[in-house]
């Protein structure tokens, strides 16, 4: 199915760009979110109206997250978890964890921005986690896990 995308999707394209993907995986997930519509006569002519406005909400919602990179780069977040004497922690500090104890400390973070490649934390200690507040733009903070021994 052809689309035309209405915003930045990682490894599919930039705003503006006419491209070829799954039909379910249009239908299903780029439609809805309004990342996408389908790439009609009529779509393509109504884009070319709204591009420049698009294309201001989009660097808008870029410096947004150049903003919050700014004040969250370098930042330590502690979270508090049951744990043996051994260091090793009962259960782990996943991602939803981190997104709140950042949501506490005043920052508006989702748990889909929260990247933990090797996956959840299972010790204590400081991790570096790295955020992805948009397609661009990526923070490093750093994550101490105490541990809760009582």
């Amino acid at each position: 199915m052809q689309i035309i995308l209405m915003e930045k999707v990682v490894n599919l394209g930039a705003l503006g760009d006419v491209v070829t993907v799954k039909n379910g995986y249009a239908r299903n997930y780029l439609i809805p979110e309004g990342k996408a519509k389908r790439a009609t006569e009529a779509a393509k002519k109504e884009f070319e109206v709204k591009r420049a406005e698009l294309e201001s909400k989009a660097a808008e919602i870029h410096a947004t997250a150049q903003a919050r990179a700014e004040k969250l780069e370098g930042y330590m977040v502690q979270v508090t978890q049951k744990a043996g004497v051994d260091g090793r922690l009962f259960g782990s500090v996943t991602n939803s964890d981190i997104a709140e104890a950042l949501t506490k400390q005043g920052f508006e973070m989702k748990k889909g921005e929260v990247v933990m490649p090797n996956g959840p934390l299972k010790a204590i200690g400081d991790f570096p986690i790295t955020l992805n507040l948009h397609t661009d733009v990526k923070a490093q903070i750093t994550v101490s896990v105490l541990g809760d021994h009582t």
